[in-house]
């Protein structure tokens, strides 16, 4: 039986396997025009202390992410010698590519500087059950270094109700759950913050804001200007293209009402396929399809394009 990781890489011609240099930071260049996809996925070998949160912090990847992509492996306790899928490629979200993108099914922000031929990505912690952050058309509307925090009445009242009051406000510092930077968005009540619990950085962990990995929050607020626009989207499923071939990468999709029925989730796909004009009339593997969306590991697979045979995942060993 193949190992996981070599069972990935069965997907990647081994010139593209041995040929690509490590990802150094989530500052990435874009494609062509007509091209979708940034980065590349790379496999580390797990040191004895390293956590999936450890290596999500060091790697600007969210909790989720690493165990969507190592499925079987222990994430708080990988093992030494373990190879760990990094999962740093990325089909950019559908739409326009400029200002903030938010695509919560993923727990991750895209940032398209104007005038720059970059992407800036970071993980994100999103609402949780019963706070759920919004779908939306927004802008940022100020930012804030060191912010101090005043509860809203509703989470005082969470709080009061589980035995764990809150203080009225809590002054700047180590303890206030904003972390070193806020930035408001025209949605009222929302917010892009810092964070005092890195854990908790690509889960369902907030009361609707937008956590970040605090060195993450201070590095946006220092390149986007007020009255950026930030599109809020909810789209487990992407398509993209690269090199004349079709991606699909899917994602656990969002769903407070209970799991989603395989046919929702094919009816997802196809409505995602729709909307994209220049894959209309493809014919695609759609066993490899229903395999893609089975998995829901985040990895972009192909699914589509000449010369089948071998697929679709970067890979990088490092």
């Amino acid at each position: 039986m193949l190992s996981r990781v070599a069972a990935v890489g069965r997907y990647l011609p081994l010139a593209m396997l041995f040929a690509m240099g490590p990802t150094v930071a989530m500052e990435l260049p874009l494609p062509p025009p007509g091209e979708d996809i940034v980065g590349h996925i790379q496999v580390v070998k797990a040191k004895y202390e390293d956590t999936f949160a450890d290596l999500g912090v060091a790697n600007d990847l969210g909790y989720l992410e690493m165990i969507s992509a190592n499925p079987g492996v222990d994430a708080w306790l990988p093992g030494e010698g373990t190879e760990i899928i990094l999962p740093t490629r990325f089909i950019l979200p559908p739409g326009p590519r400029e200002g903030v993108v938010i695509n919560l099914a993923e727990y991750r922000m895209y940032y398209f500087p104007k005038g720059q031929n970059v992407v800036h990505t970071y993980p994100l912690g999103i609402g949780r059950e019963g706070w759920g952050s919004p779908v939306a058309e927004a802008r940022i509307t100020g930012k804030v270094p060191n912010p101090g925090w005043t509860p809203p009445k509703s989470i005082l009242e969470e709080h009061a109700a589980n035995g764990d009051p809150l203080p009225s406000y809590v002054p700047p510092g180590p303890d206030n759950p904003l972390g070193p930077y806020k930035m408001t968005l025209s949605v009222p009540g929302y917010l892009i913050h810092g964070t005092n619990k890195k854990f908790g950085i690509g889960m369902r962990v907030s009361h609707g804001c937008f956590r970040m990995l605090n060195h993450n929050v201070v590095e946006l607020g220092s390149m986007v200007p007020v009255g950026t626009a930030v599109r809020i989207i909810n789209e487990p499923y992407k398509f993209g293209r690269s090199n004349g071939k079709i991606y699909l990468e899917a994602h656990a999709p969002l769903d407070d009402q209970g799991t989603p029925s395989i046919v929702d989730k094919h009816s997802a796909v196809i409505n995602a396929l729709l909307k994209r004009d220049d894959m209309a009339e493809l014919s695609l593997d759609w066993e490899l399809v229903r395999e893609v969306v089975a998995a829901e590991d985040g990895l972009p697979v192909r699914i589509a394009g000449p010369a089948r045979g071998v697929g679709a995942r970067g890979i990088v060993q490092r």
